[in-house]
């Protein structure tokens, strides 16, 4: 297998030229502070929908509970630029492992649970993370936690997004990811197979969480301000309507939902009440008519090891 071949040399300069080409037009101030800030929601959402799709989509297992993740990261990155003076790349790494943690402290008693079931104890660990954070004072309570460096820049922001797409898409295509698709696609046959169910799951979760917290990691880090009800219940809700719109079990539909549904944001802005329906009915339409996502089947093949690889039965 050529790693270095000719393929994944070519993507790696597109790559390497779009960050440079962002950089470009961000300091000739053609990409102002307004479109910065979307494009940092924008990876911010792929990164979150990418770890999301690992768990439900590719492992199928139903989770409400996202944005606790998030939340675990953006202040855990917080307190570790703010009240400990940590370089930026330690804050991420500290809360992305701290995410991981909780991840699996979740995951082992929750995910021998099934479908709703398991909706309902990932929803119940998200309030009380939520509300363990509002009781807090030493990261603001509800008030909310402020004076946060701002560390977040288009670097951090670019590179960030690209390697959690790139470690994630390996991850499926490796032995535990071709494990994780046997147990969406029958649990009892691939544990019949000698598949440990509940280990991939976990590991699945974990990683999962690991990428959640580096989400919150750039979020705290670009926003001076961070508040507990900014990772509650609809931000999980609107994480796994990203999912859903592009794809489940496709890396590239939630890089695409994940874009659709930030511009569709920005475009509802000044209509607030308006945002969930509109969510609510572009389910509604994918569910009924495209249950598959928008990008369906559909496959960017990026730094592949071998030419005609084909893993897993949706696309990636």
């Amino acid at each position: 297998m050529k790693i270095f071949n000719k393929k994944n040399i070519l993507t790696i300069v597109l790559v390497l030229s779009l960050y440079v080409l962002g950089q470009f037009l961000i300091n000739q101030e053609i990409i102002d502070s307004y479109i910065f800030l979307n494009l940092v929601l924008v990876g911010i959402n792929i990164i979150l929908a990418v770890s999301l799709n690992l768990i439900t989509g590719f492992t199928g297992q139903f989770s409400l509970g996202h944005a606790a993740f998030m939340s675990v990261g953006a202040y855990v990155s917080a307190i570790a630029t703010a009240k400990f003076n940590l370089p930026f790349f330690s804050a991420i790494l500290i809360a992305a492992v701290v995410s991981a943690f909780a991840g699996i402290v979740i995951g082992v008693p929750t995910l021998r649970l099934k479908g709703d079931y398991l909706a309902i104890a990932t929803l119940g660990f998200g309030e009380i993370v939520r509300v363990i954070i509002q009781n807090n004072d030493y990261v603001g309570g509800a008030s909310g936690f402020n004076d946060i460096p701002q560390y977040t820049n288009w670097t951090w922001l670019f590179f960030m997004t690209v390697i959690t797409i790139l470690l994630i898409k390996n991850f499926i295509e490796s032995k535990p990811g071709r494990a994780c698709i046997a147990i969406r696609d029958d649990e009892i046959a691939a544990e019949s197979m000698g598949i440990n169910t509940t280990y991939y799951k976990v590991l699945a979760f974990g990683i999962g969480a690991f990428f959640a917290g580096i989400g919150g990691a750039l979020y705290s880090g670009y926003f001076y301000f961070i508040k507990p009800d900014a990772f509650g219940f609809m931000k999980s809700i609107d994480i796994l309507v990203i999912v859903v719109f592009g794809g489940m079990g496709s890396i590239t539909g939630s890089v695409v939902g994940a874009i659709a549904l930030t511009i569709i944001s920005l475009l509802l802005q000044g209509f607030p009440e308006l945002r969930m329906v509109i969510y609510s009915l572009i389910l509604f339409i994918i569910m009924v008519y495209r249950p598959q996502g928008i990008m369906g089947n559909y496959k960017l093949k990026l730094f592949s090891k071998r030419r005609g690889s084909d893993v897993g039965s949706k696309g990636k």
